[in-house]
């Protein structure tokens, strides 16, 4: 695509990412594009725009239906395999299928993965964890991790498995910083990374007065104070969008740092309580809910 032809580069001009290092030694962009939600030639063309804005980490899911689409998407954005970091996630109803991770490099078309995930703690997640580990030895996934677990399934899963998780991704931001994990995570060199990283699509956090305060202080907007906050937290942020002007904002958050005074009063806007409520019916419904290129 003539689009990004000649633009290799144009990403990198601008102030550097931050990477947070994962237990095996490797690198992993803390900034990630999250691609829940979207479909089709808008998510492709969304990819490749991030890839030029600030972005090097790309986050899909076999739940998302949209795999095809983004690796597609990469491969418009005329980079380099090594100059993207590519993360999904294995779907709950796969999680005894020995072949669903081949499936997911096909999707994708790509030879590796950098990160791959159980996606929720349901179902048979012990053997799902050691197809990861199995993948992982293979040369196929280069990290793996978890998503949603609570502090005794990861603990489970740390008494059985070979290869420790690597990242952890759950619900964070100045609301709820991931704190019912946190200590536990960190004690055991698992890398936070946080979906709903501004608030859930709730629009409640971003007017915060507070954040606004600190935005205007700072010439940058709520959105990009939060994102400053997650990876000053050591916590590594997937915001989605679908306006390429919100994925370019949310991609400019490197180049100022926000003080100890901002993240003391941003500390104290914690509500200890999560927007997303885990219940047993929720669980049952990412149990089985399939995926879209599932029979």
């Amino acid at each position: 695509d003539a689009k990004y032809n000649g633009m290799e580069n144009s990403r990198k001009d601008g102030p550097t990412v931050e990477y947070a290092t994962l237990q095996n030694g490797r690198k992993m962009p803390m900034l990630g594009y999250g691609t829940i939600g979207q479909a089709g030639e808008q998510i492709t063309d969304n990819v490749a725009f991030a890839l030029h804005h600030g972005y090097e980490l790309i986050d899909t899911a076999n739940r998302y239906g949209n795999e095809v689409e983004v690796g597609q998407g990469l491969k418009k954005s005329g980079l380099k395999r090594e100059d993207y970091f590519l993360e999904t996630k294995l779907g709950p109803t796969l999680y005894e299928n020995e072949t669903a991770i081949d499936g997911t490099l096909q999707r994708l078309d790509v030879d590796t993965i950098d990160l791959m995930i159980l996606h929720h703690p349901v179902n048979n997640y012990l053997h799902a964890y050691g197809m990861l580990e199995k993948a992982y030895k293979a040369g196929k996934l280069r990290a793996i991790g978890v998503s949603n677990f609570p502090v005794e399934k990861l603990q489970e899963l740390l008494d059985h498995c070979e290869i420790p998780p690597m990242v952890m991704q759950v619900e964070g931001h100045p609301y709820y910083p991931a704190e019912a994990v946190k200590a536990f995570c960190d004690a055991h060199h698992i890398v936070l990374q946080c979906w709903y990283p501004l608030g859930h699509g709730s629009s409640e956090l971003l007017q915060d007065p507070v954040i606004g305060e600190i935005a205007q202080a700072h010439g940058k907007s709520p959105a990009q104070v939060v994102l400053r906050w997650h990876i000053q937290m050591g916590f590594c942020p997937v915001p989605g969008s679908k306006s390429p002007a919100h994925i370019q904002e949310n991609g400019e958050i490197f180049d100022f740092s926000l003080s100890q005074e901002d993240m003391g009063r941003m500390a104290a806007l914690n509500r200890h309580t999560p927007f997303y409520k885990v219940t047993p019916e929720s669980l049952q419904r990412l149990a089985t809910t399939k995926c879209n290129f599932e029979e």
